[in-house]
């Protein structure tokens, strides 16, 4: 790519606030959804699909919603189908990190840990989708620290308020936050990397 065209690409880089804004209210928004089907269909999901089946599902939702709602965020969008290959990735890669983790370490433990090796691996899937190695590190953080608050304060709300309108809120919560923070992550990857090849 010539210099000129990758000018114009960094230029068309949505700013920090629009990345923010566009990710917690889309993300939110999906991460409603999603946990609408756990709030008014969880038991029929385990009971038809299994425990295996249910994660799966919801899975599949938060890719295909978020990677919709968030693939206007990165330049280029023309070639919106190579974004969704890689949200679906990084998504993927976080709930496998997600679920494993707490699947065997249970309780609190197991959600942090969760939290922080699902964050490791979206941050490892971004960086090497955005030919940004060096800066794993630092989409890691924002992530761990975006998701954690959303998680942890979602499921604050939730054990407080119960029923369905707690979950609700949990969902909303949680994608708020990990919106935001994935707002922001495609935000600096851009940034950095001035393109998506």
């Amino acid at each position: 790519m010539d210099h000129e065209s990758q000018s114009e690409d960094f230029a068309a880089v949505p700013s920090l606030g629009r990345s923010l804004l566009t990710g917690s209210v889309g993300f939110g928004a999906a991460s409603l959804l999603v946990f609408a089907t756990v709030a008014f269909a969880e038991r029929w999901m385990y009971r038809h699909l299994g425990l295996f089946g249910a994660y799966l599902v919801w899975t599949v939702l938060f890719i295909l919603l978020g990677g919709g709602v968030l693939g206007p965020l990165v330049v280029r969008r023309w070639q919106m189908p190579k974004f969704y290959l890689l949200f679906a990735g990084a998504f993927f890669a976080y709930a496998v990190g997600w679920v494993s983790a707490y699947f065997v370490l249970r309780g609190v433990v197991g959600e942090w840990i969760g939290s922080l090796l699902g964050s490791l691996l979206m941050g490892l899937v971004f960086a090497a989708g955005f030919g940004i190695a060096r800066s794993t590190l630092s989409l890691t953080a924002m992530l761990f620290v975006a998701n954690s608050l959303g998680y942890f304060l979602g499921s604050a709300v939730n054990n407080y308020l119960g029923s369905r309108a707690g979950m609700l809120l949990w969902g909303l919560t949680y994608g708020l936050c990990l919106g935001g923070g994935l707002g922001a992550v495609l935000h600096f990857a851009q940034v950095r990397d001035g393109r998506m090849d």
